[in-house]
């Protein structure tokens, strides 16, 4: 169990009332939340065989860990050094502060440079850290309007930099320039249609956190998320009462990846 597991069965026992959402009849595996019929956890990467110089810090909204659509437990499936926190605007969470000043890492909190005021830098390119610092992304995981209400009441965040990409540019730009193969299915909208969003370039949680990795320069396991989301995706959506849109060439292309790419 990765932390995102950890943290689910943590909030799950703070619960006094059954948590209720669409498809709560859905009998789900504990870990993916899948319906057990759909369930991926045997063709997650194995334990130890991915290797990231980079580290994913996951601050989830309250309810956003019992969600079965949540995307950020699709990054600790792939990351191992992910860590999982829930949010609290009052809660002083020493674990949490401690991790932010280990000296190993360095932090970056990844939201849009639109919010930014103008002290505060902002990375929109290549993400370059110190000598001898690992970079520790910040996920603010739930809505935009939970998103949005962490980022303003979180002092503790302020003195980091904030990393946001152009949703413009595309791993699958990257890898045509590079004359490398275009299998990851990257762009400039979001392939998830699990939740509706009103807001243009509105990505989830797990996609977001491909381009990140691809802006430290780890390429392949950008690719690698963004292909294990789509496999996820799809097989979520076999469950539910609506149209398939995820990608029915997920589960070939997600196979085909890990069978026959190296290094970053």
């Amino acid at each position: 169990m990765h932390a995102v597991h950890q943290l689910y069965q943590f909030r799950k026992k703070l619960s006094t009332t059954i948590y209720k959402s669409r498809g709560q009849r859905v009998q789900r595996c504990d870990l993916c939340r899948l319906a057990k019929e759909y369930c991926i956890c045997s063709l997650a990467p194995g334990k130890n065989t991915v290797d990231s110089n980079a580290g994913f810090l996951l601050l989830m909204y309250d309810t956003e860990v019992l969600k079965p659509s949540n995307t950020g437990k699709l990054i600790a499936d792939i990351i191992p050094d992910t860590f999982a926190f829930l949010w609290s605007r009052t809660t002083r969470n020493e674990e949490l502060l401690t991790l932010l000043n280990d000296e190993k890492w360095q932090p970056y909190i990844v939201f849009p440079k639109e919010y930014a005021d103008e002290e505060r830098k902002v990375i929109t390119k290549n993400v370059n850290c110190e000598t001898g610092k690992r970079p520790l992304f910040i996920m603010l995981d739930g809505s935009w309007r939970e998103a949005k209400k962490m980022f303003r009441k979180s002092p503790y965040l302020d003195k980091f930099p904030i990393v946001s990409f152009d949703p413009n540019q595309s791993l699958h730009e990257n890898m045509e320039s590079e004359g490398r193969e275009k299998i990851s299915p990257v762009g400039e909208n979001s392939r998830y249609t699990v939740r509706k969003t009103t807001l243009e370039h509105q990505f989830s949680t797990a996609e977001v956190a491909a381009r990140v990795l691809e802006m430290t320069g780890e390429k392949c396991n950008a690719s690698l998320l963004d292909l294990w989301f789509d496999v996820f995706n799809f097989q979520y959506q076999k469950s539910v009462c609506q149209r398939n849109k995820g990608n029915v060439d997920a589960l070939k292309n997600y196979q085909k990846f890990i069978g026959g790419k190296g290094k970053n």
